[in-house]
């Protein structure tokens, strides 16, 4: 918004519209040092801009993440099994809301042989893939990866897609998770409609606190690494492109904590020096 306003007036000025003494409270003379080197040029001199004088600075919120005690109470207050599903979709696989809802039933192989399938990957994934889709849902990331699941995701699978089965037959659209028990039945759900449902399960199951699909992410990324993944493999997983973005997702318990002071060995003293 503050980039839109300052085209706007930067627009007026130069037609005339606003006089020149706006852009001085727009803008200050600056130079490039504050850029960072891939953006300095190649002259290697120093150049001077314009440097915006208003700056939003927004605090990133720190994102607790669910404990697994958390995770297996929600699944427990679960009343289908395609609730459990989206659950263990967020907290074991470590999809977004909008990722989850954006599932198509192609994008699911569950064979430990899908080639029949016409894929050449081993073992039970998913395709995660970005595109327009007509529930608003969406992936943040832009490439496509895939993500090995387990057999407690494949189990839940398998038993929403009896229930689905069950209560629609052949009918619904392609996506994987779909309207069953309220109107429009069949219809994909939506993102809105996995944020309400993790917040009925959390007050269902009684835990005091919001979990949100976010905190369920957080878990299973810092589930990998309390694992022994390293952060490439959690980079991976969680289908981002900078090595950098898995950290704020890392949450080392108590006992991991307490085994890494563990490991460190006392400099140069014997066990009864020590004492």
């Amino acid at each position: 918004m503050l980039t839109a306003v300052r085209m706007f007036l930067l627009h007026a000025v130069v037609n005339k519209v606003a006089p020149a003494w706006v852009l001085e409270q727009l803008y200050e003379l600056g130079d490039d040092r504050d850029l960072p080197v891939e953006a300095r040029g190649e002259s290697g001199g120093m150049r001077y801009r314009l440097r915006a004088r208003h700056r939003l600075q927004e605090p990133e919120a720190e994102v607790d993440r669910a404990s697994d005690e958390e995770v297996v109470a929600m699944l427990r207050a679960c009343r289908s099994a395609r609730d459990r599903l989206i659950v263990l979709l967020l907290s074991r696989v470590g999809l977004r809301p909008g990722q989850v809802a954006g599932l198509h039933r192609c994008d699911v192989h569950l064979l430990m042989d899908p080639r029949s399938l016409g894929c050449d990957v081993e073992g039970a994934h998913l395709h995660v893939i970005r595109r327009q889709n007509v529930n608003g849902a969406w992936s943040k990331s832009r490439k496509s990866w895939v993500m090995p699941v387990d057999f407690l995701v494949v189990q839940a699978a398998d038993q929403y897609a009896v229930e689905r089965y069950e209560l629609l037959g052949e009918g619904g659209s392609d996506f994987l998770l779909v309207n069953l028990f309220r109107p429009p039945f069949g219809s994909p759900v939506t993102t809105g409609a996995i944020g309400e449902l993790c917040e009925s399960l959390s007050g269902r199951a009684g835990l005091g606190r919001r979990v949100g699909p976010r905190m369920c992410r957080h878990a299973m990324a810092s589930n990998a690494v309390d694992a022994g993944g390293t952060l490439d493999e959690v980079q991976a997983l969680l289908g981002q492109k900078n090595p950098a973005s898995p950290r704020p997702y890392l949450h080392p318990g108590r006992s991991r904590l307490r085994a890494a002071v563990d490991r460190v060995a006392s400099p140069g003293l014997t066990e009864g020096e020590a004492r």
